[in-house]
């Protein structure tokens, strides 16, 4: 079964709440529509039309309002936050969504087709916040190789390629391990990380190296068990016969299916190489960390990605 597929059967085994803030974008109707059609989700969307099975909000105007202003407000007010102001906020969709997340009103939220990165993640990390084992919040991108022509068939875990800029050994170790659950949780495999870089095994030398070192030896002292090597150059990463010859001490038994770029610039630049050249799907970006799921969408995403986004989001609650 493809990767998506399985994401898809998963979500629908056992529907899961999930709400939808910006209900006006025509496409996010259409993908509320469509989720309720297919059995994927219980959808509440706000700001939208009326449709079937479908619950609808307006968030301005939602009873509970006061009381959810009321929760925003003693979280922020030793921050300087008044109430007039948490009631302000909480009428804003995206606030409102990841409250009601919080407060375990739903499973999940996606937003971010009309609402910028910035304030879908800044509401998901101020809000829902982070997860007590979580050492950071983070993304990822789940990268879906399965046309007819693609050299390598299934799905990988590409991260962090749209949230943190510059990570420190603690906070690549932390990614690395998040992404690794994400693998577990997805795509039902056993994850195999490859933290990547301009050098393979000791083949350079730099200051950037020694964090991705530091960071490996972060990870095999938390997880010993994990499947995991670094620091790699892609092509040996990815190909064994390579990394058998540049690498042959690795621990990697075979291909990974989790690849940690060394910094936001890569990570960003990698995906986008491989979404646009290599013809691989992307779905994302997706945040790993939280202690509840919410998720942003591309500001140009299609119908089908928010549902894709919104199936993982379901799976991620389960």
């Amino acid at each position: 079964m493809k990767p998506l597929d399985r994401i898809l059967a998963t979500a629908r085994a056992t529907p899961r709440h999930i709400i939808l803030p910006e209900g006006n974008d025509p496409r996010v109707a259409e993908a509320a529509r469509r989720l309720t059609a297919e059995g994927l989700a219980r959808v509440t969307l706000m700001d939208g039309p009326d449709l079937p099975g479908v619950t609808a909000m307006a968030p301005a105007e939602a009873p509970d309002l006061a009381e959810l202003a009321d929760h925003w407000h003693r979280m922020r007010a030793t921050k300087g936050m008044s109430a007039e102001q948490a009631l302000a906020e909480m009428r804003d969709p995206i606030r409102q969504a990841a409250m009601r997340v919080r407060l375990g009103q739903a499973d999940g939220t996606v937003g971010g087709a009309v609402a910028t990165t910035a304030d879908t993640v800044r509401a998901a990390l101020q809000i829902i916040g982070r997860a007590p084992d979580a050492g950071i919040v983070s993304s990822f991108f789940l990268m879906l190789s399965c046309g007819p022509s693609a050299p390598i068939k299934g799905g990988m875990i590409f991260a962090d390629c749209g949230l943190v800029i510059d990570p420190t050994a603690a906070e690549l170790a932390a990614i690395a391990q998040s992404a690794a659950q994400s693998c577990r949780q997805l795509l039902a495999e056993t994850p195999r990380v490859a933290l990547l870089s301009f050098s393979t095994a000791g083949s350079a030398d730099h200051p950037s190296l020694s964090r991705i070192r530091e960071a490996l030896a972060l990870i095999r002292t938390f997880e010993p068990d994990l499947e995991v090597d670094g620091e790699l150059q892609f092509d040996a990463a990815l190909d064994e016969a390579i990394r058998a010859k540049k690498a042959p001490g690795s621990r990697l038994s075979g291909q990974p299916n989790v690849f940690i770029f060394p910094d936001l610039a890569s990570g960003n630049i990698g995906y986008k190489i491989a979404q646009r050249l290599g013809g691989l799907t992307a779905i994302g970006p997706i945040l790993q960390g939280l202690s509840r799921p919410a998720n942003d969408l591309s500001r140009g995403a299609s119908v089908e990605d928010i549902v894709a986004a919104c199936a993982v989001t379901a799976v991620q609650s389960a």
